[in-house]
């Protein structure tokens, strides 16, 4: 009959891809039992997004099962997400936060900050998306929770939630055609006010939807907000690679890493035809992220669905989980969840080897 140390010997031989080292030095693997010839155990990741669970699953129950006198596997997968020291002690609760920026605007940015909280969410983590977007607020419509006014008890906010995602926005609390004509300082202010006095709860993740180019709100996050890391999103033209080019700069110089490039307009498929066309030229993240020593994260199409969904409220990973484009996307948050992961587990002196292509 296999013993305890017989099935972590059996364990030890699944290698993690990113950490390069086996899921039980990694301190992966609790919970062992053996009953009558069953083995169960836990293997308890870094992220529910991990994109490489179910295969870790697979690889378990095929060499444990392997073991003399086991007649039935059963493999529980838990998580339990790397808190950031000074993030939770900025926005207490808050484990890690996402910064999601454009150098530009109309490139689609405040669609993939949706879509990756969504995405993450649907992963089984606790996510939360912060407007800060002052002046354009759009979450409000995208996440179809436009017209609602979120509840205040004492000087504390109430964030509206939808698809599994606690948000918060200037947008549910000024009309859709009322314009935010403040300076720079209230502009900070609002902002700060809105990730520090509301009552997020628990967060494995807080996506924070930048407001396009590189000023006084980017500013003081960088500054007074702990950021976690950022995530740039581009199209692939040049005037767009150029402006996206800066903000990964300014992320460099303030010492926030950027977890890579998300390329969004990507390339068009003709729905009659299936021809592609690439309306706003190739390759261009591909090349940036090059020259800045990152990683393209996703390659998104100029799709109608999903600007249809985001019109509607309903984020294409949530209406049509399945489709080809909500499956980029789901890809893109598993990565960003790999990366954060790194990024603690880096702090704690376990050595990773990056991906990047």
């Amino acid at each position: 009959m296999a013993t305890e140390q017989d099935i972590l010997k059996a364990l030890s031989t699944i290698i993690d891809p990113d950490f390069r080292k086996d899921i039980v030095s990694l301190g992966f693997v609790r919970d062992i039992r053996i009953d009558d010839g069953h083995a169960s155990f836990t293997i308890e990741l870094t992220t529910p997004a991990c994109p490489v669970k179910e295969e870790f699953r697979r690889q378990a129950s095929e060499t444990v099962s392997a073991l003399p006198g086991i007649d039935r596997v059963s493999i529980h997968i838990t998580s339990k997400v790397q808190a950031q020291p000074k993030v939770a002690q900025k926005v207490p609760g808050v484990a890690n936060i996402i910064a999601v920026t454009s150098g530009k605007g109309g490139v689609g940015k405040s669609t993939t900050a949706v879509n990756l909280a969504v995405a993450l969410a649907r992963s089984g983590a606790r996510v939360g998306l912060l407007d800060a977007d002052i002046y354009g607020p759009s979450i409000p419509r995208m996440m179809n929770l436009a017209g609602r006014q979120p509840k205040v008890e004492g000087k504390t906010i109430i964030p509206l939630e939808n698809y599994g995602v606690r948000t918060i926005s200037i947008g549910y609390m000024v009309g859709e055609d009322q314009a935010m004509i403040w300076r720079g300082p209230m502009v900070s202010g609002a902002v700060m006010q809105l990730l520090t006095e509301v009552a997020w709860g628990e967060l494995d993740y807080l996506v924070v939807d930048m407001p396009p180019g590189t000023g006084d709100i980017h500013l003081t996050l960088a500054q007074q907000v702990p950021i976690t890391a950022a995530v740039v999103v581009t199209t692939p033209q040049d005037i767009a690679l150029l402006d996206a080019r800066k903000g990964i700069a300014m992320f460099n110089k303030v010492h926030v890493p950027t977890l890579g490039i998300v390329e969004n307009m990507s390339v068009f498929i003709c729905p009659h035809c299936g021809e592609a066309s690439h309306v706003f030229s190739e390759g261009g993240a591909d090349r940036l992220a090059k020259e800045q020593d990152v990683e393209v994260l996703a390659h998104i199409p100029l799709d109608i669905r999903i600007r249809l969904d985001s019109d509607n409220g309903t984020p294409i990973v949530a209406a049509h989980p399945d489709s080809e484009q909500a499956r980029a996307y789901q890809q893109m948050a598993g990565r960003v969840a790999q990366k954060l992961s790194i990024i603690s587990r880096r702090k704690i002196d376990i050595p990773v080897v990056s991906r990047n292509p």
